[in-house]
């Protein structure tokens, strides 16, 4: 014969049943229950209420109060910890010495002698607790669900009056039962404690009493007449105190309104003055921003300025004034060729305007370096320029030719080629004058008179690739001295 497990209702740990409760007598049974409080439902019918204090909790309050003190000191059983994962955090250090239990055999049953039947009632299985949120009975079916038809033994008998008495002691507590050792002992501690709160609110009370008993006393026996007349002379001393005060704050308050008054006309004077100050301070402050931008603007042009001319102190506006340069075998002057070779056309204009602007060049040389031809005097004109003979017998020269097939183009040429040769006349003595200036000047060509080099200036009885490169020799020269002049140290 086997029966169906007990549990804790708290940590559903399964139980065993103490010898105690198997040999209940009926006696000790209904000695146990009539020590019981009554039920909801009787409290109810004979109108007995009872008034909860301030400090008491109900079962449930005092189950989980217990155990968020046993989680906080970890105090809690390592049995009961092991069986409730929502208290695992919790560390024993004192495990109760009854904690085991013994879990009954099938032999051991079958040998108790069988014993009268007994039913389990009813009306323990369909009671409504109303005044619990919450129970876990004992399962008195599951007692005896496992029973024989024929006579049951003893043993089941005691089992069902120790599951009607548990759960008649779960209907009219706050706790569910059964309980195990561990559970009992929270519940004793949570339940002690509950009684020395109880107990301090008592004294409290008590001590509050008495003051109330005193005081009651006194107002029943009532002062007598002498002590009735010290206390009004002592109200009417203090009366004559507070009044005296009364007038002496008036005093001090008239007193603090005639200074506040003064403060109030200081305070608005200070602010006028500071209004003043400022306006007078955001002038200024504008002035002085008005100012440094001013300034600002004056040293951002001031530094543009410097910069364009340093731009210009570099520029040498003589070389772009006068770009010499080559184009095959001919010298050019800003791009016009000075001279003629067979096979490549020049026109006598290009030729005149090259020879203008190399007259003008030289013209500018010799101003520059403030030197003064002695026999000639440069006339620059463009493609009509000419030399002037300023001593012995005075003559013009015109240092530009023709390509007309005329009679007087002979004596045209004769003048042309009289000019050049004085151009290279007056180059020669500039060229002296550099040198005397600086002697580490080097000129590749020496001229001597109508030549510089080893080739004539003249056009006449000349061949035109011996003129043009001799042409392209003044041109070098001119270049010489020309960027000996623009230097920097020679200005």
């Amino acid at each position: 014969m086997n029966f169906g497990p007990i549990f804790c209702q708290q940590c559903k740990e399964p139980l065993s049943l103490d010898s105690s409760l198997i040999d209940l007598s009926p006696s000790t049974y209904d000695m146990i229950t009539a020590t019981l409080p009554p039920s909801y439902s009787q409290r109810q019918a004979t109108g007995v209420t009872t008034v909860p204090s301030p400090s008491s909790f109900s079962a449930i309050d005092a189950w989980k109060r217990a155990y968020n003190d046993n989680a906080s000191s970890n105090t809690l059983f390592p049995r009961v910890q092991g069986k409730q994962p929502q208290r695992s955090g919790v560390v024993s250090n004192s495990p109760m010495p009854n904690e085991s239990f013994v879990l009954l055999q099938g032999s051991v049953i079958r040998d108790i002698p069988p014993s009268v039947p007994s039913s389990v009632p009813s009306s323990i299985h369909s009671k409504k607790r109303s005044s619990k949120t919450r129970r876990i009975p004992v399962d008195v079916q599951a007692v005896t669900q496992f029973e024989p038809d024929h006579d049951p033994s003893p043993l089941s008998h005691h089992l069902r009056s120790t599951a009607r008495l548990l759960n008649i002691l779960s209907s009219r507590t706050d706790i569910d039962h059964p309980l195990c050792a561990e559970c009992t002992q929270i519940l004793f501690q949570n339940l002690e404690r509950q009684l020395d709160e109880t107990r301090r609110e008592r004294d409290g009370y008590i001590a509050f009493e008495k003051e109330v008993r005193k005081e009651r006393e006194k107002e029943e026996q009532g002062p007598s007449q002498e002590e009735t007349e010290k206390k009004i002379e002592k109200l009417k001393h203090e009366e004559h105190l507070a009044i005296e005060q009364l007038k002496e704050a008036e005093r001090e308050r008239q007193q603090l309104d005639e200074e506040l008054r003064q403060l109030q006309l200081d305070e608005q004077a200070l602010e006028v003055e500071e209004a003043e100050f400022w306006t007078a301070h955001g002038d200024r402050i504008l002035t002085a921003e008005q100012q440094g931008a001013q300034l600002a603007s004056l040293r951002a042009a001031y530094a543009a300025d410097m910069t364009t001319l340093e731009k210009l102190e570099r520029t040498n506006v003589y070389n772009d004034a006068f770009c010499i340069g080559h184009d095959g075998v001919f010298g050019t002057i800003n791009g016009l060729r000075l001279g003629r070779v067979p096979g490549v056309p020049v026109e006598w204009a290009e030729i005149n305007a090259a020879w203008g602007q190399t007259l003008l060049l030289l013209y500018t040389i010799a101003r520059k370096l403030d030197y003064t031809f002695e026999h000639y005097r440069l006339v620059p004109m463009g493609s009509f320029s000419r030399i002037e003979k300023t001593t012995g017998d005075k003559a013009i020269y015109e240092l530009y030719g023709s390509g007309d097939l005329h009679f007087g183009r002979l004596l045209h040429n004769r003048r042309f080629d009289i000019a050049m040769v004085a151009f290279l006349d007056c180059l020669k003595h500039l060229i002296e004058h550099v040198k005397s200036q600086d002697p580490s000047v080097e000129f590749p060509h020496q001229i001597i008179k109508d030549r510089i080099g080893d080739v004539s200036v003249k056009l006449q009885f000349n061949q035109e690739e011996a003129w043009t490169r001799s042409l392209r020799h003044v041109l070098l020269a001119l270049k010489i001295c020309l960027k000996w002049t623009t230097n920097g140290a020679n200005n």
